[in-house]
């Protein structure tokens, strides 16, 4: 899974699914990662291998999406804003999931993966996307532990 950055906070439990029947493509979820600004949210990626190639932050306003390969071209080099009326942190997460779900294979292809786009399972991609959801709903409002612990500035 993505390597965890020194300095951030990671509430609640991660998870790991596969999107391919070898178990090379992989998505994970983090319920609650803040940042050392102190925005935070849900950070879901997809991963080939141990490179992270997609990763979604939904951070709320200050949220975003990283394409092309993240750990290729870095944090600056693959961020992509939200589109302008996906600013809440839901709405984040079914972007998110929408795009695993649609774009999936694109958004690999694009990012120099086209093998691991090949092998995307449509019937995994859909259990572990619909099982994401969960996960973060399951979690509980780590927001409000968030805010209350003063680990996220409003």
């Amino acid at each position: 899974m993505a390597t965890k950055i020194a300095g951030e906070t990671y509430l609640g439990d991660a998870l790991h699914l596969p999107l391919s029947q070898d178990g090379q493509v992989t998505a994970y979820v983090w319920p609650m990662r803040i940042l050392k600004s102190g925005c935070g949210g849900p950070t879901i990626g997809v991963e080939v291998g141990n490179e992270e190639v997609l990763r979604w932050d939904c951070h709320d306003r200050p949220g975003h999406w990283h394409k092309g390969g993240y750990d290729k071209l870095g944090a600056r080099g693959s961020h992509v804003e939200f589109p302008e009326d996906v600013r809440e942190i839901d709405l984040q997460v079914a972007f998110a999931i929408a795009q695993i779900t649609d774009a999936g294979s694109e958004l690999l292809s694009e990012a120099g993966y086209a093998p691991a786009a090949e092998i995307l399972d449509a019937k995994l991609v859909k259990s572990a996307t619909a099982k994401i959801r969960k996960h973060i709903r399951s979690q509980g409002d780590l927001r409000t532990q968030a805010l209350e612990k003063k680990l996220l500035k409003v």
